[in-house]
């Protein structure tokens, strides 16, 4: 608050706190798809992306928090339940219907002046209409569900046909809502049909919607700076005037971590919860997905566990360090090293390609029986029955992994 002297806390304090925010450690969850549904509710949103060298991103977001997570859970959530949404938050997510209002103010947002989308819509507002009411007389479809145009010419967003960029714009716009997905292809329909009845729709103003984005990132992130919040939910846009006001009224406080000279925030309410905090109170080894809520903002990410990370998949393969989907380790409160996982669906492996650990943060004795847990969890939710250690991981390290 206003005249206070600014609380300074520890980096095993802020990785704690971060960390059970990030329900890494000890996360207090239901059973089932329900605790599914509420690790989305508790993070804000969780990323959808197509890489599916192993699992895909969201479902090892889930199995990293939910140890009985199943992938049909989300199908459930989203196609029979209508408790989760498809829409943009960091990027292409998965959210709380419960936050849907929220949004509506980026859906009724007009494409930038004279940008490409712009002159997109402005040119394809008669293909953009037929599109819509077919949906309408015939939904839900898929992009699938229509023909491309021969002959045309390649353009932007990786080369959509005309009828699949209509359908995004009618999503982008809210016009549209994803129903389900079909083997990962997105289902549309029109959103009175699939938004449930009792969902509340009140437009917030611009103060409520602006504080409700700043909850969200401190509520999953615990303790941020400015940048961090403004980047939390990418829609959100900048925060910068709202946070101020929230530090005025006491809402939140101003705080700094001990060696980064930065300001963080935190919701005064979360203040106890680094109090109670502890360091090394999770035994279990987890691996984080690339685009994990806990790690996607990599100057975080580098400020608060002092590692420096960067997906691989698109840099040519002879740049690559690590490998091509190699995923950070957590240990108790530290990152400590990558693993480079493969699933071999046809023959049931889970390969490991690679396995790059960091000596000074390890206690071997204590870590590897935690490591070969692990792997052999990890193996069982890809449905491999047999895990295979590649040779380029260093020989006294494969003799400590038991599978």
């Amino acid at each position: 608050m206003e005249g206070d002297e600014i609380i300074q806390i520890s980096p095993d304090q802020a990785r704690n706190l971060f960390l059970k925010k990030q329900l890494l450690i000890n996360p207090e969850l239901p059973e089932g798809k329900a605790g599914a549904l509420k690790a989305i509710e508790n993070l804000g949103y969780v990323q959808i992306d197509t890489i599916n060298v192993i699992e895909r991103s969201h479902h090892i977001v889930f199995f990293t928090r939910c140890p009985d997570y199943n992938q049909k859970y989300l199908h459930e959530l989203q196609a029979k339940d209508k408790k989760i949404f498809e829409y943009w938050a960091h990027a292409a997510s998965l959210i709380s219907i419960k936050d849907y209002r929220f949004y509506i103010s980026t859906m009724e947002k007009e494409p930038k002046k004279d940008s490409w989308l712009d002159k997109w819509i402005k040119e394809h507002r008669s293909l953009i209409r037929k599109v819509r009411a077919r949906v309408i007389k015939h939904g839900p479809l898929a992009a699938s569900d229509f023909q491309d145009v021969k002959h045309r010419k390649r353009g932007p967003w990786w080369d959509w046909k005309p009828a699949k960029m209509a359908l995004e714009a009618l999503f982008w716009q809210g016009d549209l809502m994803i129903k389900e997905r079909r083997n990962f292809q997105r289902v549309y329909d029109i959103t009175e049909r699939v938004l449930p009845k009792n969902v509340d729709i009140t437009k917030p103003d611009v103060e409520q919607e602006k504080k409700f984005f700043i909850k969200r990132a401190l509520n999953a992130m615990g303790i941020a700076t400015i940048q961090d919040i403004n980047k939390y939910i990418g829609i959100s846009g900048r925060l910068n005037k709202w946070v101020d006001q929230m530090l005025k009224s006491g809402q939140i406080l101003e705080l700094t971590i001990k060696d980064l000279n930065k300001s963080y925030y935190i919701l005064t309410k979360d203040l106890e919860e680094i109090r109670k905090s502890k360091t090394g109170i999770s035994p279990r080894v987890r691996f984080l997905s690339p685009f994990d809520n806990s790690i996607i903002l990599r100057d975080r990410t580098s400020a608060l566990f002092n590692f420096d990370y960067s997906l691989e998949s698109y840099i040519p393969k002879t740049k690559r360090k690590y490998g091509y989907f190699c995923l950070p380790i957590l240990w108790q409160n530290q990152l400590i090293g990558r693993i480079d996982p493969k699933a071999d669906r046809k023959n049931k492996i889970l390969i490991i390609n690679n396995l790059h650990l960091d000596d000074k943060k390890i206690n071997y004795n204590k870590f590897m029986p935690a490591l070969s847990r692990a792997l052999n969890e990890f193996a069982c939710f890809h449905k491999c029955e047999k895990i295979e250690l590649s040779k380029n991981i260093p020989t006294n390290i494969r003799r400590k992994i038991t599978i």
